[in-house]
């Protein structure tokens, strides 16, 4: 460990001429020579650092969730070439140049912040061993190795024999047990982070080796935390706590405010939206706006809580647009369809078109019944000063009568009277 923080020596000036600027600040309040000064010393510049990698986290998500997306184009490559490595390596690369990203931009809030890990143990090392480092003068060298946390001393380790921790003015009982308590809590929020990385921010509709190889991870970190603890001094084991701590909340943050599609924080964080759209009729702010938007431009590649958000817009009578707003219908309840479009259906109280009531058999064989307040003739096809009981001519039979539900033999395409057997014609 020493070998490799010394490789980071060019660092150690501006970190410790930040630390120092931070004790001069908190030496005022608790003391020069307390654990509190020196702690929040080291506190404030973890604040510090990780308020400058936010740009880098936020790349860090993108390229993460861009990853994921890519997971089965991933193990369709892998399958069609499994036995030729090279060509399996050029078309992975060739996806990620034609998708844009990068699978190292996950990693660069970790290899962004390692140089300042390392330089911040090569000056808690200086300190340990009684070396002026950076800006830390003999004074502060002093006053530095005074400071104890909670009975051990910033420089103390777990393996230090007890000789060398009594020269720090502490006994190896109380660095022990602080070293281990501290241990102990930075690998269970390291495994905590993770956790609820891979149990609420996860896409579940895909089953991928990706997920697997996170779920390693998660059981893997905290050991590897819990092996190297035990070599860090206490000031480092106070920085890698306070990173777990601002890493579990910021990864809490993301979670809850802009999830992965398709996890269960997204289900949950558009249940909560739809209660607040649904109440006031409209989106909050732009990131809101922005969520909607997405949604309502991906069509009918919605997963299954997307769906069900549009769709429970639609039953309150709202309707969500294409800029991300959403909007009430006036007279008309607006349906968004599958494949992202908004169609209106009327729903003015309009009188509906009653279909014919099915008649029966008898009914129709002896005419029908009319409804009340009709008519129950028909107007006659013959003359009206006719007498109805008019006897037919001779040789013929009476015409029926038009409604009475029969149908006369002439409209049946039938001659009138006996019909005689047809001859063979005659060529």
């Amino acid at each position: 460990m020493d070998t490799i923080a010394s490789l980071f020596s060019f660092i150690t000036w501006p970190v410790s001429w930040v630390i120092v600027q931070f004790h001069t600040v908190y030496g005022a309040i608790f003391g020069p020579d307390t654990g509190w000064a020196w702690g929040l010393s080291i506190v404030s510049l973890v604040i510090l650092i990780r308020i400058c990698l936010i740009p880098l986290f936020v790349k860090q998500i993108k390229a993460t969730r861009a990853m994921q997306t890519l997971q089965p184009e991933m193990k369709k490559i892998q399958e069609r070439y499994k036995n030729d490595k090279q060509r399996q390596s050029e078309e992975m690369m060739k996806l990620y140049k034609e998708s844009g990203t990068n699978p190292l931009s996950s990693c660069l809030p970790i290899l962004a912040q390692s140089p300042f890990f390392f330089a911040l143990y090569h000056v808690l090392n200086g300190i340990a061993t009684g070396k002026t480092i950076g800006v830390i003068d003999d004074q502060l060298l002093a006053s530095a190795r005074k400071a104890h946390i909670f009975g051990a001393p910033l420089a103390a380790k777990f393996t230090d024999s007890a000789h060398k921790v009594a020269q720090l003015g502490a006994s190896l009982t109380d660095v022990r047990v602080v070293t281990a308590v501290m241990i102990v809590l930075m690998s269970a929020s390291q495994f905590y982070t993770q956790r609820q990385l891979m149990t609420k921010n996860v896409d579940t509709t895909v089953k991928t080796p990706f997920m697997q190889q996170q779920k390693m991870l998660m059981y893997v970190f905290p050991v590897m935390f819990a092996v190297f603890g035990i070599n860090f001094p206490v000031g480092v084991l106070v920085y890698w706590l306070t990173t777990n701590v601002w890493t579990m909340g910021q990864q809490m943050y993301v979670i809850h405010n802009n999830p992965t599609p398709g996890s269960k924080a997204q289900a949950a964080y558009l249940e909560r939206l739809f209660k607040h759209v649904s109440h006031h009729g409209k989106t909050r702010n732009r990131r809101e706006k922005a969520i909607v938007k997405a949604i309502v431009v991906k069509g009918r590649d919605r997963n299954e809580f997307e769906r069900k958000f549009i769709n429970g817009l639609n039953k309150a009578g709202l309707a969500a647009q294409s800029d991300g707003s959403v909007m009430k219908s006036d007279g008309a309840a607006v349906a968004q369809a599958e494949d992202g479009t908004t169609t209106a259906t009327a729903t003015a109280t309009a009188p509906r078109r009653q279909q014919p009531k099915r008649q029966s058999k008898s009914q129709r064989q002896s005419g029908g019944t009319k409804p009340a307040g009709e008519a129950t003739d028909s107007p006659s096809l013959t003359k009206s000063d006719e007498p109805e009981d008019a006897p037919a001519a001779a040789g013929e039979k009476p015409a029926s009568k038009p409604g009475n539900g029969a149908r006369s033999k002439a409209q049946s395409g039938q001659r009138k009277g006996p019909q005689r057997p047809k001859s063979p014609s005659k060529k």
